[in-house]
């Protein structure tokens, strides 16, 4: 957190803090941004309004403000005065280490429960009952186990001496980042004493979430909010770049950008992809590394410590590297595809140049983010059937079930089912019991008014970063008013502002960058793992899949929108020869590395069709007269799988269609399949070819398309 001298009020003793309460402030505040150091003044007045006995606070301020000073600051009060442990509900999982040594910091005691530290829960629980703890820091999804609910929150209620609500525009629906756990801080309201205090933090609330997260604290809530634009940003807009002269932008410029940073892209296949490509121009030692949600924990915390040290260049990062992360001295972010929201956007750009004069922020749109926009704007919306659907399923047994149980019995999503239990435990129709999910019986409608205004909220967003995206005002006016900041004025120093780019950034990308990293990616088909565990449910047969039936790892030519494979995979299911052509070199290659790795060759190449096109055969023709190898075609029988059909259902269908395999006797075979999502029909494909008489079944599928 920077200094915050400049505006410390002249009389900070007053009436509201004592001069016991303002050493200990000082002491807080120098110790977490040096010497010297004072509180701002709206900082010192959320601080003295927690010192009071039910107070409830709401600050809305930009990042890198300093709202954690405020809870750090409070407690350490709190606890002077004899007060009980600090509370902090934060999605923050990887960042929460760093919350807990800026505690310290602060003087202040602090641990997690959380899942990336199991081990360490019966001894942080140990120090919480015994009083050894000031500061306790949770995820919101971990307020929704029973056993947490048992064993920490009924010992804490009444005894908390503040409760702390980090990125509270979470609670609210109408934010860009709701999520239906954070509901189940109402419970921890409910259950705390009317005396303890608490406060909310967000730097990222217009006015309709203010609105709603304070109505939800409180109506005697105080709303401390400020002004959010940042003078430091840089915006700059680079638009109408095909996918591969985004990453060929990043790949060649990232060098010239001022220290490090972040590049954020829509994806998780984009990061890798996007990796790979900066390395085909920069070379293969250059210092930037993937950062997903899909990284264990461990992983994430050694690429966030190697950010903060600037030992990479940057780190190609999904959102999961957002909020709460801080490296005051991050000199630019880069988005290769725009966030669906203006306000998620603005959260994203607010990571840089915290404690520099200026740092570089450049958007690389595309009309194909519109797709995307869409998307997002309808992903959490609760359709009324499947949620009727659901709760007819808990209802019809009247025992506890799980996710997965509830999976086979209705063949939705896992996913998707876990959502949908939240948001109906945010209405109070189901509950989670450490058995499983039940329905509570209270009757649930869908509020189609409610989530219909939701809908026009995020596609209005979307239409204000086609705003931004067309430089139709200034780039941060657009962002701040998309927050209803009411001191919005023109930075003067963002593309639109300033005419053209800044910091002499180019607007092209450069053709032969192109060319090389299309070759590079193609190059690199990813590995396609096995499924190991039959599902269950109404396919009968459940646990580990023999050894003697499994596929081996395969590899897959293009996942998603793979944008190496832009108008290739289309030309190739059209049936045209150049495009086929390039599959197939593609393919050959990946057969010759896949070789040399595994040391196993097909001896028969056999096609499965699962789509309406011949692509699957094409390939497989193509593979044969290269290879010089016999096969056929896998005959699939007639019907489609259900809609939506996941796990147990689609495993059953496709059993039901692929019973009879062609011969394999006693060979290795590639399997060429088209496109699949789930991968269900590989194996299932896979284990009756193997019961045929294959040594081995390789998968290779073309198209791995995202459901």
């Amino acid at each position: 957190m920077p200094p915050t001298t400049d505006d410390a009020p002249t009389d900070r003793t007053g009436p509201d803090l004592s001069g016991d309460q303002l050493i200990i402030a000082d002491r807080v505040i120098g110790a977490l941004a040096g010497a010297g150091a004072r509180l701002r003044p709206d900082q010192l007045r959320a601080v003295a309004a927690l010192t009071r006995p039910g107070a409830r606070v709401l600050v809305v301020q930009a990042t890198g403000w300093g709202k954690s000073a405020v809870y750090w600051t409070a407690t350490a009060i709190g606890r002077a005065a004899g007060r009980g442990p600090t509370l902090i509900v934060s999605p923050l999982l990887s960042l929460m280490r760093d919350q807990v040594a800026a505690a310290e910091r602060a003087g202040l005691r602090a641990a997690t429960l959380n899942s990336s530290n199991f081990g360490d829960w019966e001894a942080v629980e140990n120090d919480l009952r015994a009083g050894d703890l000031d500061v306790l820091l949770v995820s919101p999804e971990r307020l929704a186990n029973p056993g947490f609910g048992r064993r920490v929150l009924d010992g804490l209620a009444g005894a908390l001496g503040l409760l702390v609500i980090d990125e509270a525009h979470a609670i609210s629906d109408w934010g860009h980042d709701f999520r239906p756990d954070y509901r189940r801080v109402a419970d921890v309201l409910r259950t705390a004493d009317d005396a303890t205090p608490v406060l909310a933090t967000t730097a990222t609330a217009n006015a309709r979430v203010t609105a709603d997260v304070a109505g939800q604290l409180g109506t005697d809530t105080l709303v401390l909010r400020g002004p959010l634009a940042r003078k430091s940003l840089h915006l700059n807009v680079i638009d109408e770049l095909s996918p591969m002269q985004r990453y060929a932008w990043t790949a060649r410029n990232l060098p010239a950008l001022p220290g490090s940073g972040i590049v954020y892209v829509l994806t998780v296949a984009d990061a890798d992809r996007l990796v790979q490509a900066i390395r085909a121009v920069q070379g293969p030692d250059y210092p930037v590394a993937a950062y997903t949600g899909q990284l264990d924990a461990d992983r994430r915390h050694a690429l966030e410590d190697a950010l903060l040290r600037n030992e990479v260049k940057a780190l190609v990062a999904t959102s999961a590297l957002g909020m709460g992360y801080d490296k005051p001295d991050l000199g630019f972010v880069v988005h290769v595809g725009a966030p669906a929201s203006p306000v998620s956007y603005y959260q994203q750009v607010g990571r840089a140049g915290r404690a520099l004069d200026d740092a570089v922020v450049v958007l690389l749109s595309s009309s194909a983010d519109d797709r995307i926009w869409e998307y997002f704007a309808t992903a959490t919306i609760p359709d009324p059937v499947t949620m009727t659907e659901l709760l007819a399923a808990l209802g019809d047994t009247g025992t506890p079930q799980s996710v997965p149980a509830l999976e086979s019995s209705t063949g939705l999503r896992r996913t998707k089912i876990d959502l949908m239990l939240k948001q109906l435990a945010v209405d109070g129709a189901t509950e989670r019991t450490p058995d499983g999910w039940v329905a509570t019986g209270r009757p649930w409608t869908y509020d189609a008014a409610h989530y219909d205004g939701v809908v026009a909220v995020r596609r209005r967003e979307a239409d204000i970063m086609r705003s931004y995206v067309h430089g139709r005002s200034c780039l941060m006016t657009l962002l701040t008013a998309s927050l209803d900041d009411p001191q919005t004025v023109a930075c003067g120093r963002c593309s639109v502002c300033l005419g053209g780019l800044t910091d002499d950034l180019p607007g092209g990308a450069d053709d032969e960058d192109v060319r090389a990293i299309t070759a590079t990616l193609r190059r690199a088909a990813l590995l396609l793992e096995p499924r190991k565990m039959w599902p269950g449910g109404v396919f009968g047969a459940r646990g580990r899949i023999p050894a003697h039936l499994m596929a081996e790892p395969g590899r897959t030519l293009a996942h998603a929108d793979a944008p190496e494979w832009a108008g290739v995979l289309a030309g190739a299911r059209d049936g045209d020869d150049g495009a086929v052509t390039e599959l197939a070199d593609a393919a050959v290659a990946t057969l010759a590395a896949w070789g040399r790795e595994s040391g196993i060759r097909p001896e028969v190449i056999v096609s499965l069709r699962l789509t309406g096109t011949a692509l699957a055969e094409t390939l497989a023709e193509r593979l044969r007269a290269v290879g010089r190898r016999g096969g056929a075609g896998y005959p699939v029988g007639p019907g489609e799988p259900p809609a939506e059909a996941t796990g147990a259902v689609e495993a059953a269908h496709w059993r039901g269609r692929l019973e009879n395999p062609p011969a394999a006797d006693g060979r290795t075979v590639l399997l060429v399949v088209d496109a699949t999502t789930s991968g269900w029909p590989i194996t299932i494909a896979a284990a009756a070819l193997r019961e045929a008489g294959a040594t081995a079944v390789l998968p290779l599928l073309i198209h791995r398309t995202v459901g």
